[in-house]
């Protein structure tokens, strides 16, 4: 999938290293080593929790305020974590925290509710062809997060958590609280208007 193609990009780039990040470093106490644990848990997966705000928010500054909430919320709630996957588990904070900095700051993103079927493509008649797949996997990065961040938000989260985050279906329902019926159609979609803003971009030379 072309999105890999970029993942080390979001990774050096938009991060520049997550450490500097964690809000929880100076903290004066570690009853029982909880905070301890807790950074050990959370710490190695902290590149992927902000490469997702980054995608869902399209923005450095707003993607450190939710990853800063994010977590906060995850320390305050730690003793509560039973899960086998602490990754997963910290993107759904990053997600849900995500919405609520949505509301606050962006809320005429959801004035209109999500409509799978006015937000779909028609199916595709047939599998991209060799010249198309190469042009997919040869795209300029920059045409690519372009029309990564062009996507609505619940195709832009599916496509990130399973092509850069490498997430299975089964994690990405959870993440988002829908069927895998539903991560599946979203994941389809999102590759099919990838590959037309690419085909369509890319190929003639036009500028979005």
């Amino acid at each position: 999938m072309a999105a890999r193609a970029i993942a080390g990009s979001g990774r050096d780039t938009m991060t520049g290293g997550t450490s500097g990040h964690f809000p929880m470093r100076n903290a004066t106490h570690d009853a029982g080593g909880r905070l301890r644990r807790f950074e050990e848990a959370v710490l190695p997966h902290l590149d992927a929790a902000y490469d997702l705000a980054r995608w869902l928010t399209r923005s450095d500054r707003d993607a450190e305020d939710v990853l800063q909430t994010a977590c906060l919320r995850a320390l305050q709630f730690f003793d509560g974590f039973r899960g086998a996957s602490p990754r997963a588990w910290l993107l759904t904070i990053v997600r849900n925290s995500f919405y609520t900095w949505l509301q606050r700051n962006r809320a005429a993103e959801l004035a209109t509710p999500f409509d799978e079927e006015l937000h779909s493509d028609p199916p595709a008649d047939r599998d991209l062809g060799d010249p198309e797949a190469a042009l997919l996997r040869h795209a300029d990065r920059h045409l690519l997060r372009q029309a990564l961040e062009a996507l609505p938000v619940v195709y832009r989260e599916a496509i990130v958590l399973r092509e850069l985050e490498g997430m299975s279906y089964k994690e990405i329902a959870e993440i988002a609280g829908v069927p895998i019926g539903t991560v599946m159609s979203r994941l389809a979609r999102a590759r099919r208007r990838l590959q037309s803003f690419l085909l369509t971009y890319g190929s003639k030379g036009i500028k979005p």
